[in-house]
C-alpha cells in the first residue's frame, strides 16, 4: 500500500496528547484485504498510537488538497478520566449476555 495515498488525509490532524502534526512517516499499514485497511498512526514527537479502520476502500479516493481547500476543526481534547469512569459505569451496567449483540464474523477479531 502506498502510504502517500493518505498524507493529504492525515496532514492537518495532530496527536491529542502533544498536539504534534501527523505526517506521512506515522502512518503504518497493519492489514490490508478486500475493503478494509487498517492502520496504526505513530505520533512522530510522543509515541502515542491511534488505531484506524477504514472499510470500504475498494472505491477510496482522496481529493487532492490543492484542488479544494479542506477544512478542519482544531485538535479534539483528550478523554479525561471522568469519561473514561463513565464509560466503564456504562459498560458495567450492560446485561452479561451483551455480546450476543456482536455478529458472529467479528467476535473472533
Amino acid at each position: 500500500m502506498d502510504k502517500s495515498k493518505f498524507k493529504h488525509l492525515f496532514s492537518n490532524l495532530c496527536c491529542s496528547v502533544c498536539r504534534h502534526d501527523f505526517d506521512e512517516n506515522a502512518i503504518f499499514v497493519k492489514r490490508e484485504e478486500k475493503n478494509l485497511l487498517v492502520l496504526q498512526i505513530v505520533c512522530p514527537e510522543c509515541g502515542k498510537g491511534f488505531g484506524l479502520a477504514l472499510l470500504g476502500t475498494g472505491s477510496l479516493s482522496i481529493k487532492d488538497v490543492e484542488d479544494e481547500p479542506l477544512e478542519f476543526q482544531p485538535c479534539p481534547m483528550p478523554i479525561s478520566y471522568d469519561e473514561v469512569l463513565d464509560a466503564h459505569h456504562f459498560i458495567d451496567k450492560l446485561e452479561k449476555d451483551w455480546n450476543k449483540y456482536i455478529p458472529d464474523e467479528l467476535k473472533n477479531l
